[in-house]
This record gives structure tokens, C-alpha cells and sequence, in this order.
């Protein structure tokens, strides 16, 4: 299976091989200003089941923390996901052609405490 996506722009594209693998929300506050979202949704890959297919090349990066660096178009800014330093890219579900994808629906929910308590996130159809 491949799972296609990319940027804004267009300038960013991938193609994701093969299954993905934990699907999950996060509301961590680094996650909120990577995205300017309250609750993200990730979906990781290996990193060598991942080809950067646009004309732009791979994404550009920041490194946000120890173990990841950030993953950015660099000509229109979208949010792509992140790239760990262990063997995983981590992508952002809005990024992808087809976010209808059963296997990409998010199965837990991180740092369910980082959210405004107003803030609700469904996962297995229940509230969190």
C-alpha cells in the first residue's frame, strides 16, 4: 500500500510505503506550536519506507527537541511532521491525499492533559 501526500504548495511530496503504523492524536504543547493546532494526528512510517517525490526535495527541518527535528516546506510553510532520530518519520494526517484511510484513524491520544479542558478529542469513539 502507498499512502501519497505533500505540502501546501506542492513543492513537498511523499510517498509512504507499506502500513502505518501508530495512529494517534497528541495535544503536547510542542506539538500545538509546530501545527498552531490543539490536537494533532500522526501517523509514523519507517524512514526508509518514505521517498520525497516533489520537485522541492525532502523538507526542510528544525530540530525541536533531543530525539526529533521538525519537518517544513520551506516555500509555503506547511507543517509535514517530524523525523526521529530513531528510524521513524512521523507525518501529520492532513498532509496525506486520502485522510479517509481507515488504517490512518488514530487509535490513542498522547498528553491528553496538554488540552483545554473545553477541548475534546474522539478515539475509538469516546471522548478524551
Amino acid at each position: 500500500m502507498v499512502h501519497s501526500g505533500g505540502c501546501l504548495c506542492g513543492s513537498i511530496r511523499f510517498d509512504a510505503q507499506g502500513p502505518a503504523l501508530n495512529p494517534h492524536t497528541c495535544s503536547c504543547k510542542m506539538c500545538q506550536r509546530h501545527s498552531g493546532a490543539l490536537t494533532t494526528v500522526w501517523v509514523e512510517f519507517p524512514k526508509d519506507a518514505i521517498s520525497w517525490t516533489g520537485p522541492g526535495g525532502a523538507p526542510s527541518t528544525y530540530r525541536s527537541s533531543e530525539k526529533s527535528t521538525r519537518a517544513f516546506c520551506p516555500t509555503c510553510g506547511s507543517t509535514l511532521g517530524a523525523i526521529d532520530d530513531a528510524p521513524t518519520i512521523a507525518l501529520l494526517l492532513g498532509v496525506f491525499d486520502r485522510t479517509n484511510r481507515k488504517e490512518l484513524m488514530p487509535l490513542a491520544h498522547s498528553y491528553k492533559s496538554g488540552r483545554p479542558k473545553w477541548w475534546t478529542v474522539t478515539v475509538f469513539g469516546a471522548k478524551t
